[in-house]
């Protein structure tokens, strides 16, 4: 049987790419920030890598024999993880709940894009900035709203202690500061 007909299992584009599986019946919010950010990478995939390897990988088939050609096997490859993403992209993109949380400057009250300084109960303060599934970065300080500490802090204020249950046991966290961009 020709491989033409078989129909390999692909993994799941949300757990190749590292990005949470967003849950059922759930709106994929983003900030404007994060949703330009991933609509430039979907047309830099598009306009510029994309056709650049299918020139490599046209040059390539052109010289010949495709089975020891690394060019030709190895853009191809290529072409097959950038047509991934690129599905991966629309697929969020698609789904995507833009939200700008400037809406909140001012308020004391924690949203989606809030910037948050909280305390937990050992005395150590941690500044986060809650913000969509796709634009995580623990590194710097910004977590998703689907994650533990953004549901526990969504809706508190400034002074509210909140509660927040880990693996490791019951932890109460008071917010000191919320802040919106201007």
């Amino acid at each position: 049987m020709s491989k033409a007909f078989i129909k390999e299992a692909d993994p799941d584009d949300d757990e190749e790419f590292g990005a949470p599986a967003i849950p059922a019946g759930v709106k994929n919010y983003m900030t404007p920030e994060g949703h330009m950010r991933m609509k430039d990478e979907f047309l830099h995939l598009m306009d510029v890598e994309r056709p650049e390897v299918v020139n490599i990988v046209h040059w390539a088939a052109s010289n010949g024999d495709r089975s020891e050609n690394g060019d030709y096997i190895y853009g191809k490859r290529r072409l097959r993880e950038i047509d991934r993403r690129i599905r991966f992209l629309t697929k969020r993109l698609d789904i995507a709940e833009v939200f700008d949380p400037r809406i909140h400057h001012g308020s004391d009250q924690i949203y989606f894009g809030a910037t948050v300084t909280y305390e937990n109960q050992h005395g150590e303060m941690h500044t986060v900035t809650i913000v969509g599934v796709d634009e995580f970065d623990p590194l710097q300080g910004k977590i998703s709203w689907i994650s533990p500490v953004a549901r526990a802090l969504i809706k508190a204020r400034v002074d509210d202690t909140v509660t927040l249950r880990t693996p490791g046991g019951i932890e109460e966290l008071t917010v000191l500061e919320v802040d919106y961009p201007a």
